[in-house]
């Protein structure tokens, strides 16, 4: 299993000044990297902490960036792949903090980590924002507990999104329902990518959950 590099983590705070807030980790896409999607943070809630982790695994040349898990081929289709990666993200939160509130927001193959977490450890996080992304199809044990618990997803994606293949679209939209608390929205002319219009939804979403935090 391959481990996170804790040397290449964005923090949108210093240690003395995350005690006793919420924590949102950042999980960017195939090719990408963490500066991807930390240029988001200056657009959310300034009550969170945001970390920005960079995926374990390098894309076969040319693809620049960084992957969570393999897409060519058979292994695009390897549940065991994602499994890994959500491990070794698992494993570096572990590690890196000690927040009481854990929100994950996952970009394309990061969401798709950031969903896989969620399934490992139900317990573990308050919710979850997943952006053109999807569910892996694989069964996992701890699903019972996750459709039992229901924490909140956000699910945005693009109308014209053309890199999720449609079947794993059609596989989401069955399966979140069922174990989440679903909030999300599809995207009229948007394609493999983050709106204006989106953005705005996921700020208002992380709002709802610190207001849910506050009771």
């Amino acid at each position: 299993m391959s481990e996170l590099d804790a040397d290449a983590v964005l923090w949108s705070a210093s240690p003395a000044e995350r005690a006793g807030r919420p924590l949102v980790v950042l999980l960017h896409g195939y090719g990408s990297e963490e500066r991807d999607l930390f240029a988001l943070v200056p657009h959310l809630p300034p009550e969170y902490v945001f970390a920005a982790v960079r995926a374990p695994l390098t894309p076969p040349f040319p693809t620049p960036g960084w992957s969570w898990f393999p897409i060519e081929g058979l292994r695009g289709r390897d549940p065991e792949g994602t499994t890994t990666a959500a491990s070794a993200f698992l494993s570096w939160l572990d590690a890196s903090t000690d927040a009481e509130v854990v929100g994950l927001l996952g970009f394309s193959q990061g969401a798709v980590i950031a969903l896989q977490a969620l399934r490992l450890q139900p317990q573990r996080f308050a919710f979850v924002v997943a952006l053109a992304g999807y569910a892996d199809a694989a069964p996992l044990p701890t699903d019972a507990e996750l459709a039992e618990r229901k924490p909140p997803v956000f699910w945005g994606r693009g109308a014209r999104d053309e890199v999720i293949p449609v079947d794993r679209v059609a596989h989401t939209v069955q399966w979140l329902p069922e174990h989440a608390e679903l909030s999300g929205r599809v995207y009229p002319g948007l394609a493999h990518s983050v709106s204006q219009d989106e953005l705005e939804d996921v700020r208002t979403f992380l709002e709802k959950r610190l207001a849910d935090e506050r009771g």
